[in-house]
């Protein structure tokens, strides 16, 4: 893992594909534009908010440590933004969010309704671009990824307010949910430069392993993170009644008090004792034993692409799986 600080890190991954997020952003302003605009108006409202675009960079990245030198993985990269904004406005629905990004979510801004049929809207227009492209192997990943995504979302529900969810069965949301859009976004960039089976299945298993780090060091923030720098209300998982990893660790290996405490908070969805979680969470190593997962997953992720020929694209690719174990945000 690189001894670089994140923000160096991502500086460092940003300069080596400044000029094809540029051309993504052009396509993105183009491709968001509707007659209705109120569906210009939220569309515009989530994309201007940024964020880290983790998932274009990841078609960008392959694409060009493979040798590509054309312009679709610039459309892909739209793709996979479009289908992930979907995802978040729909999230925020379900989750009854607030915020994220530091700034008030659109459901907040706009109420339900509004942005459930925007994420409609942003979800066809994918679909319209991926067709655009007229190939069938693009359109298999991305209707696949997104299915399985849906999927996620449901099991996740179904998780709410549950104390007794396994860490496999955690495992199995976090793929589904999370890290099928980092595969499918790896997989498209290594397709459209020509690359070979293998190669695609390397791809995608470094985009899986990759989101996998991510989305359980989201889970520590939740915890020990800080709301202006995460973006987002801390404890909110809480709230949620969310059984995440660190409350899973300290369902098993936690004193009887702290289970107690636990499966409380996650029955009720109590955010009032979130001190008392966060001080359980933290003095019994849960914390800990989720960051050290998520650095096992990104270990996984760096060696899926070991064969990779030597590029600064691919030393971005390195960096992004030191980036996800060490940010704060």
């Amino acid at each position: 893992m690189s001894a670089a600080t994140p923000t160096a890190q991502q500086n460092n991954i940003a300069r080596a594909i400044a000029s094809d997020m540029e051309a993504v952003n052009r396509v993105i302003r183009l491709r968001l534009h509707s007659e209705v605009s109120l569906v210009n108006q939220i569309a515009e409202y989530i994309i201007s908010a940024g964020g880290k675009r983790i998932r274009p960079v990841l078609v960008l990245l392959l694409a060009n440590a493979y040798g590509y030198r054309g312009t679709a993985h610039h459309e892909l990269a739209a793709v996979v933004e479009f289908i992930h904004t979907a995802t978040l406005l729909h999230d925020d629905v379900v989750d009854e969010s607030s915020m994220r990004r530091g700034r008030q979510t659109a459901n907040a801004m706009f109420g339900n309704a509004a942005s459930v049929l925007v994420g409609d809207f942003l979800y066809s227009r994918s679909f319209q671009m991926m067709v655009s492209l007229n190939n069938m192997r693009v359109m298999q990943i991305l209707s696949d990824a997104t299915n399985v995504i849906a999927e996620g979302e449901v099991l996740q529900l179904l998780n709410m307010h549950d104390p007794d969810v396994t860490q496999e069965s955690y495992l199995t949301v976090i793929r589904s949910k999370t890290a099928k859009l980092f595969e499918a976004a790896a997989q498209l960039g290594a397709l459209v430069a020509g690359a070979n089976d293998a190669q695609i299945e390397a791809a995608g298993e470094y985009g899986r392993s990759l989101g996998t780090a991510f989305q359980l060091i989201d889970d520590v923030l939740d915890y020990a993170g800080d709301a202006a720098e995460i973006g987002k209300n801390v404890g909110d998982d809480l709230r949620e009644g969310k059984p995440t990893l660190p409350l899973i660790y300290l369902m098993e290996y936690g004193t009887p008090e702290q289970r107690e405490l636990v499966r409380s908070c996650i029955e009720n969805g109590d955010e009032q004792h979130f001190d008392a979680v966060l001080a359980a969470v933290t003095s019994s190593g849960a914390l800990d034993y989720t960051r050290r997962e998520a650095i096992v997953a990104a270990e996984r992720a760096a060696n899926a692409i070991a064969d990779l020929p030597e590029s600064e694209f691919k030393q971005s690719l390195l960096q992004l799986c030191s980036f996800a174990v060490d940010r704060n945000h």
